[in-house]
């Protein structure tokens, strides 16, 4: 499936794209401008779906035949990439009921999997942001090529500075992308775009403050991907300070091992499994879901 960019970007037409609004977001968007892993790439290749975020749920042990089986890779990698849409599933399940003439946001859009799961499922408008004018022509073409480009659209921005009117939203989340952003700011831009009674949900992996300080996994995971992982109390706080009033905190972390130990013995690996797979094992790093309400 080619999916080169056939324009110079899709993110808005008609609209000048604005410039990153700091020093930071613009080593951001030159990051995955220049990404060039071939992981998310492999996985969405499967069924088309392009995600930018990881995977939930037991391993299908059997669908991934012997180990001398010489499909068994490729057997691997689409058992990685079901366990990436079971998690966007588990996001999405979250919303609640959507009206068909409602809007989703997502808020860190990456290639745009999950957006089109939410149409697919809700039947709405989806928008995504993200200040990488490749992911979003990247996944510009990918809904054109599905016909649902009326419906679906990614536009280069801010995720702190949403161009969408206040209370236009029915719903909203951030899926792996809240680490890049001041949770404070994160979720009064949240607030502003939800209607009163709207969801929001993230799911983040997150320092445990039981723990005491990002140890030393953490810590890593941060220098590979150029984030700021924040605590779980720092979510909490934000959200209370900006009149979203949490409905459920799941914690995914035994949920996640799983998509990790067979990552680890792939094809795919980046060299960060192992901070990731201790971390999750020591307890110094959690894999939430948080879904709250706009108050």
């Amino acid at each position: 499936m080619d999916l080169t960019p056939d324009t110079a970007t899709d993110a808005g037409a008609g609209t000048a794209i604005p410039g990153p609004a700091t020093p930071y977001q613009d080593d951001i968007a030159r990051y995955w401008d220049q990404e060039a892993r071939p992981v998310n790439l492999r996985l969405g290749d499967v069924d088309g779906l392009y995600h930018h975020h990881y995977g939930i749920g037991d391993v299908d042990v059997a669908a991934l035949g012997a180990p001398g089986d010489s499909e068994r890779e490729k057997k691997v990698i689409t058992e990685l990439h079901r366990l990436e849409s079971a998690q966007a599933d588990v996001l999405l399940d979250h919303l609640g009921d959507v009206p068909r003439d409602g809007m989703l946001v997502d808020a860190g859009c990456g290639r745009g999997g999950s957006m089109v799961m939410a149409h697919q499922r809700f039947g709405c408008r989806v928008e995504g942001v993200t200040l990488s004018a490749k992911q979003a022509d990247f996944a510009n073409q990918r809904v054109r090529q599905l016909g649902i480009d009326a419906y679906v659209r990614s536009q280069v921005c801010n995720m702190l500075d949403m161009p969408f009117e206040t209370g236009q939203a029915a719903a909203s989340w951030n899926n792996e992308s809240s680490m890049y952003v001041d949770l404070h700011d994160l979720f009064a831009e949240h607030s502003r775009v939800l209607s009163v009674g709207g969801r929001y949900v993230t799911i983040t992996g997150c320092w445990n403050p039981v723990y005491g300080q990002p140890s030393k996994w953490v810590s890593q995971i941060n220098a590979h991907f150029e984030c700021n992982i924040h605590s779980r109390r720092e979510y909490l706080r934000a959200m209370a300070d900006n009149r979203l009033v949490p409905q459920a905190v799941i914690d995914l972390t035994a949920a996640t091992l799983p998509y990790w130990e067979l990552r680890a013995t792939s094809s795919l690996v980046t060299g960060i499994e192992e901070a990731f797979l201790n971390s999750y094992r020591d307890g110094s790093f959690q894999y939430l879901l948080i879904a709250a309400d706009r108050v």
